[in-house]
């Protein structure tokens, strides 16, 4: 239990404090989200990838809002019970409002108990959460159609853009390339600030939450998967690897997965138990984060391009695959039960390797019905036709506008 003053205290100081460094890049999901609705608002995604500096954009939507981050240090030990003193204290310190704006909620259980009932009264809630597994839970359990969900991943090409004061061009998408999109990273450029934040997620957000007997296993696989973005992998091949139990294996990944570190794709198949037991390919949140943890990414950008073209492409479809049968075709997008795109990735095409990356890319486009494929190189345009098939090829840069 906290103190109603002291809840008082701390959120008239969190207010205070929240406009001091109001110099921001506008985000673009802001223009998609809507505060004004009956529904929770939701907005998911990893650590210190903005989603804090998002709510405040869309506070200045409304004139008269409630704040509270639960992540302040002075608001240790908030219970489900502190929210009805918190909104006391709201209702004493601030003008009424009927918008809420709540900050890393992940961090008090049954949290949906409170936002449901104050729903009901015809208030607005719009909520981050760095946790996506938890706020599934809690969403499906007490908050079942009424809630919208987004999910804020760091700095896109345009945005990095916006930041930087850059122009699309070559130079600045190799310098996006390698630096990722992380904006506190961006502003201060310490390779240390993208390790300690790789050690936060894996101890914070997975280790003390899902109370790993043995957080050293955990990073260890965290890492290895970190160094073989792009590649498949088996459970089966893990277990062995890390004499981890498949259980366990399939357990640590699903964490990774919900702490928006790291992401599983799977080989496509019409049939979905068929696509549980394939092989993955995975894929990681930010191309400079891996760097800072890992020695040998930067050396392959081949992979470097491939992880970001993932990271664009996720951005924007929930459903994606890989295609192997004969060859192999590096994403496919699924929507409204249809696959609609095939893209395969390639750093650059040359006489060696333009058979292989094409008749990949062909089979897929027949297999599918598709007429139009693309290639996404780093720096290479062309357009290619075989048979009835249109290929393009597009720099990524130019594929990121």
């Amino acid at each position: 239990m906290i103190l109603k003053e002291t809840l008082r205290t701390i959120a008239r100081k969190q207010k205070e404090e929240l406009f001091i460094d109001d110099k921001t890049v506008e985000r673009e999901k802001l223009k998609e989200i809507k505060i004004d609705i009956n529904l929770a608002v939701i907005i998911s995604g990893v650590r210190r990838c903005g989603k804090s500096t998002l709510l405040k954009q869309l506070m200045k939507k409304t004139d008269n809002f409630y704040y509270f981050n639960f992540e302040d240090p002075r608001a240790n030990g908030f219970e489900l019970e502190d929210f009805y003193r918190l909104n006391e204290a709201f209702q004493e310190e601030f003008k009424d409002s009927k918008y809420y704006f709540f900050d890393e909620i992940q961090n008090v259980e049954k949290w949906e108990l409170f936002v449901r009932s104050m729903l009901d009264k015809n208030r607005h809630f719009i909520i981050t959460g760095s946790n996506a597994s938890l706020l599934s839970k809690e969403l499906g359990t007490k908050l079942t159609g009424r809630h919208i969900r987004y999910e804020l991943m760091p700095f896109s090409y345009n945005e990095f853009l916006a930041l930087k004061n850059r122009k699309p061009h070559i130079e600045s998408f190799e310098e996006y390339l390698k630096k990722g999109g992380f904006p506190q990273y961006l502003k201060i450029e310490k390779i240390e600030m993208l390790q300690e934040l790789f050690n936060d997620i894996i101890t914070r957000d997975i280790s003390i939450r899902h109370k790993i007997r043995s957080e050293k296993l955990l990073k260890q696989l965290s890492l290895y998967l970190l160094t073989n973005l792009g590649r498949e992998f088996s459970y089966n091949s893990l277990r062995k690897t890390f004499k981890l139990s498949i259980n366990t294996i399939i357990s640590f990944i699903s964490y990774f997965e919900d702490a928006y570190i790291l992401f599983s794709v799977p080989k496509f198949d019409y049939s979905y138990k068929k696509q549980l037991i394939n092989k993955k390919k995975i894929y990681a949140i930010d191309n400079g984060l891996v760097i800072a943890n890992s020695n040998s990414f930067s050396e392959d950008k081949g992979r470097m391009l491939e992880n970001m073209v993932f990271l664009n492409l996720r951005r924007n479809y929930n459903n994606i695959y890989y295609f192997s049968e004969k060859r192999e075709c590096d994403f496919l997008v699924k929507e409204q039960n249809k696959i609609t795109q095939a893209i395969q990735v390639c750093y650059e095409i040359s006489e060696e390797n333009k058979e292989r990356e094409i008749s990949g890319l062909v089979e897929a486009l027949k297999k599918f019905n598709l007429k139009n494929g693309l290639i996404l190189t780093y720096n290479q345009e062309d357009k290619i036709k075989i048979d009835d098939k249109i290929i393009n090829v597009i720099p990524v840069w130019k594929w990121l506008q």
